[in-house]
């Protein structure tokens, strides 16, 4: 069963967080970070669409080719990283198919430079995951934390130059899975995956060496605190 989850996590590069400005479909944000493209935007249609594809062309209006799709297109904030976007004189739109054989295209957009990443990443949580999961003297960690409607957040700046590779844990240190080979920046983890609310713990890795091991909690839904009774487990 894990297996099938992360053969699904590890295709997707759809980021649902805050982490970027976001215009609502069928307006799109197309920013350039670092040489990779972020397109992104919101979704008012609700479960009505059925399939997103990303397009990329060198002409505005024709030429335009499918380059990605992201794994949940009901998301209400979703978006598609281009990490091998050829520079230049770029387009990017978005395809999109609703239940019943509508459809629409989003004007083309060429990318702008993403200049709300100029500051750390690494400074950021608070900002882009609203209300944290809190507990008094416990601090969450930096690189792996409980985020926006209490999903799991795996953030490292500088990914694409690592090896790293993370390995989670119930709180009786029973392995439940792993993710290798992590490349992305910023990645999201749905609650789901973890089968239940409660503290687990993980073990963060670069090329096999150790580099932090520490927990998070991800609370029931319909909260983001921890309680009295909750806390005793750390």
């Amino acid at each position: 069963m894990f297996k099938f989850i992360f053969a699904i996590i590890i295709y997707c590069i759809a980021f649902t967080g805050n982490i970027f400005a976001q215009d609502t479909l069928p307006k799109i944000s197309v920013k350039n970070r670092d040489g990779k493209v972020i397109v992104s935007w919101k979704n008012t249609y609700g479960a009505k669409i059925n399939n997103v594809n990303i397009q990329r062309s060198t002409d505005s209006i024709k030429r335009f080719t499918t380059i990605g799709s992201v794994l949940n297109p009901m998301n209400k904030e979703n978006g598609f990283v281009d990490s091998k976007s050829p520079g230049g004189k770029i387009f990017y739109r978005v395809f999109v198919a609703f239940d019943g054989g509508d459809y629409l295209f989003t004007r083309s957009y060429r990318p702008v430079a993403d200049t709300s990443m100029e500051k750390d990443i690494m400074e950021l949580p608070e900002e882009k995951t609203g209300k944290p999961v809190t507990a008094p003297n416990f601090v969450p960690s930096k690189f792996v934390f409980t985020g926006k409607d209490n999903n799991v957040i795996i953030n490292l700046s500088n990914a694409a130059s690592r090896k790293f590779s993370i390995k989670f844990f119930d709180e009786d240190d029973d392995l439940l899975f792993e993710v290798h080979n992590i490349k992305e920046p910023y990645l999201i983890l749905e609650k789901v995956n973890f089968l239940h609310s409660g503290w687990f713990k993980y073990h963060l890795y670069d090329n096999d060496i150790l580099l932090e091991k520490y927990k998070f909690y991800i609370p029931k839904d319909g909260k983001n605190s921890i309680s009295d009774k909750e806390q005793r487990y750390k």
